[in-house]
């Protein structure tokens, strides 16, 4: 078995929807790889080797290799579309990275500290506008999650795309284009009991 950054495939000479059919029928994903310098390839992955990558959140934020009729390339995760009704993945997209070159990825956030933070003590409780952002790095500096630290977040507080502090050699893709879209990640909002204990208080 591969391990949960390798993706083994065979490469798949019909396109369409009626091919696409064809390989899901037998138990497998139809997928594509793209990009670099060579053509698209059209690819068939095993459904039940697909599924435990996927359920390892670091797998579509890191780079992976994908072994194609015993040669592997670099690439990242692109898309992945599922079943709306089914436990099924319905067709995957890969995209072709190289080392050299500056991509850009979505990577997820993980919030720390929520429960320790200013308004956290007094019963606050922290809302998630965001659950990944899109950076540019190069590929060995790829991060598998970005941290956001809500330690001094007060009850009506928020923390933006500028408040987080990012590894070495990674950009938020949103920052580059302006003051405008330093939109909020998070807010710390009051909770049933915060706001009781606060008219309580003024009483």
């Amino acid at each position: 078995m591969s391990n949960v950054f390798e993706f083994i495939a065979e490469s798949r000479g019909q396109s369409g929807k009626s091919a696409a059919r064809r390989v899901r029928h037998k138990g497998n994903v139809p997928a594509v790889i793209y990009g670099g310098h060579s053509e698209p390839q059209m690819l068939v992955l095993s459904h039940n080797e697909v599924i435990k990558h996927l359920v390892h959140e670091a797998v579509y934020s890191h780079v992976l290799d994908i072994t194609v009729d015993g040669k592997t390339e670099k690439v990242i995760l692109k898309a992945v579309q599922r079943h709306p009704a089914k436990f099924q993945v319905l067709h995957m997209d890969f995209l072709r990275v190289n080392m050299t070159e500056m991509l850009k990825v979505h990577v997820p956030l993980h919030f720390i500290n929520e429960g320790v933070s200013i308004g956290g003590k007094k019963g606050g409780i922290a809302a998630h506008a965001m659950i990944d952002v899109e950076v540019s790095c190069l590929p060995s500096v790829l991060p598998d999650y970005i941290e956001v630290d809500l330690i001094g977040l007060d009850i009506g507080d928020s923390a933006h795309l500028s408040d987080i502090v990012l590894p070495e050699g990674i950009e938020i893709v949103a920052l580059a284009q302006g003051p405008e879209h330093d939109h909020p990640v998070a807010s710390m909002m009051a909770s049933k009991a915060s706001k009781d204990d606060t008219a309580e208080a003024a009483e």
